[in-house]
């Protein structure tokens, strides 16, 4: 009979967090709400769904970038998104990396001619930015907030 006991199957503390991919599927608006929503759901099984609470513009632009449709004049996302592309800059994924108190946050993988870049996003700016690429960059969760959403 062996002391030892099993291995601990918990992450090591500097280890990566693991991402999901995800696709936005809906945005949502009930009057009954205090603010709109945007759907994702996970693009392979077990097919996880998170909501993600958003402002009311950031719902507007959400829409019309899941729709592909274009304003009569840029808005900010398409502004945005019509910068990077002739700079050159690419959107390698839109992360959201953690929930605090409710408030969801995300980051913006980019690559540039000159090298890559992380920035802090809004996660709603982060989605649209992602959907407004020429080639849509994938949506990706972090494993512990989609195992923590469906608890």
């Amino acid at each position: 009979m062996s002391d030892a006991s099993p291995p601990d199957p918990s992450p090591a503390p500097d280890a990566a967090p693991v991402f999901r991919v995800m696709n936005a599927e809906s945005v949502t608006y009930d009057l009954g709400d205090a603010s709109p929503f945007v759907h994702l759901m996970e693009a392979d099984a077990p097919y996880r769904s998170l909501s993600i609470p958003v402002a009311l513009p950031e719902a507007v632009a959400l829409h019309q970038a899941l729709e592909y449709v274009a304003g009569r004049r840029p808005g900010t996302h398409e502004l945005a998104s019509e910068i990077m592309a002739r700079l050159r800059c690419d959107i390698v994924a839109a992360r959201i990396v953690r929930v605090e108190g409710g408030v969801y946050f995300a980051e913006l993988d980019l690559m540039a001619p000159q090298g890559r870049e992380v920035l802090d996003a809004r996660t709603s700016d982060a989605i649209i930015l992602a959907l407004r690429q020429r080639v849509a960059a994938p949506i990706l969760c972090a494993e512990e907030i989609l195992a923590a959403a469906t608890d």
